[in-house]
């Protein structure tokens, strides 16, 4: 039976990733396929050579990105995107949420943001339990008034699925700044604390 077991194991640790990584990029091709429906039908690739190849939405939703990036970023495009957020801002429910969106979104993206750009440990969900979380930024305003102390806003990602967690606000002092990347503080916490990222003093030596 012991033999047994190990093959079966054996065969779990084969079959499981591949499964899995097959199903996430499936989803995702399936999902940006759904661009398609935005040309017109005799375009569509279906039509045009007969039969369904997938991913087509892919490639269509990557050249949607680079052309509207390179309009964006001229004069013309920078003042377009100006007037179509002055647009939406003045359309009641719409504002709230495209503004709420746009914050985050502009957080996470933007090249001089510091959102998910440094992982660090934090005793979480009470004093002597630790667990790795990202830098979202540093609290203002009415917040920051009354924390009063220097606090750093950081998320509290859960394991094996990171894009659930908590947002708290803790002390810097009470944050332990690590030297992995957040690629890595990623893989650490998906994998529920198998795969732990190296030990830089290792890799520096080397």
């Amino acid at each position: 039976m012991s033999a047994l077991r190990k093959w079966l194991l054996t065969g779990l640790l084969v079959i499981v990733p591949g499964v899995i990584t097959a199903w996430v990029l499936n989803w995702i091709v399936t999902t940006l396929d759904q661009t398609l429906q935005i040309l017109p039908l005799a375009w569509h690739p279906d039509r045009l050579i007969g039969f369904h190849v997938a991913g087509f939405g892919v490639v269509l939703t990557l050249v949607i990105l680079l052309v509207v990036g390179a309009v964006a970023s001229n004069f013309a495009g920078r003042k377009l995107v100006q007037w179509g957020d002055a647009v939406v801002h003045r359309i009641p429910v719409v504002r709230s949420i495209y503004s709420s969106v746009k914050q985050v979104s502009d957080t996470l993206f933007s090249e001089s943001g510091n959102a998910f750009r440094k992982a660090v440990l934090v005793q979480w969900p009470r004093e002597g339990v630790w667990t790795v979380a990202f830098v979202t930024g540093a609290p203002n305003g009415e917040v920051a008034a009354y924390l009063r102390d220097e606090f750093v806003s950081v998320y509290v990602p859960t394991t094996p699925n990171p894009t659930g967690g908590y947002f708290v606000m803790v002390r810097k002092s009470d944050c332990v700044e690590l030297d992995m990347t957040v690629d890595s503080a990623l893989k650490y916490i998906v994998s529920m604390g198998v795969v732990a990222p190296a030990d830089p003093t290792h890799v520096s030596s080397k």
